[in-house]
Order: C-alpha cells, then structure tokens, then sequence
C-alpha cells in the first residue's frame, strides 16, 4: 500500500493569498475605511500581478483587486474636492 500524495497535490490549482487579500480590501473598502483599503488593494495587487507575470500564471483577482483600490480611492476624493469646491464645509444642504 502506497501513500504517495504528490499526485493528489499537484492537481490543485495554488491561490495567491495577496491577490485574495486584493480583492477582499477592494470590495470592503467599497462600504469603509476607502482612505486605507483602496490604496492597500492597489498595492497587494500590483504585488501579486508583478508575481503571477513572472510565473506565467493568470491573474484576475489581482487586476479586480486593483480596479477596486482605484474605485475606493476615487469615491473617497469625490467627497472631499466637493468640500475643497463648496468652501471646506461638509454642509450639503440649502
């Protein structure tokens, strides 16, 4: 009786952990902390794309990850050169 698990391992596609971890600061920097999440989805990805490239391996998560920094980052100067244009007020109303 043999226990050789080599071939059993080797079928398994490997995920990138900071590709995962990309994508995941993305879509929850969507609801929160935009200012932390969305930079730290941007660099996560490039890290993990930039390692997937030199592996030859496909890298989706990572550029969704990326895209979602980029969204989170946009969403969180949106409000701010609002207040910077309307006189430095949060004040939206009439």
């Amino acid at each position: 009786m043999s226990y050789d698990d080599s071939s059993s391992t080797s079928a398994r596609p490997q995920r990138d952990g900071k590709a995962i971890a990309s994508l995941c600061c993305g879509i929850v920097g969507l609801l929160l902390l935009r200012i932390v999440l969305g930079p730290l989805a941007i660099i996560l990805g490039s890290v993990s794309r930039r390692q997937s490239a030199t592996k030859g391996e496909a890298s989706g998560m990572a550029t969704a990850g990326i895209v979602l920094g980029v969204v989170d980052v946009v969403l969180w100067l949106l409000p701010l050169a609002f207040a910077i244009t309307n006189g430095d007020s949060w004040y939206y109303g009439g």
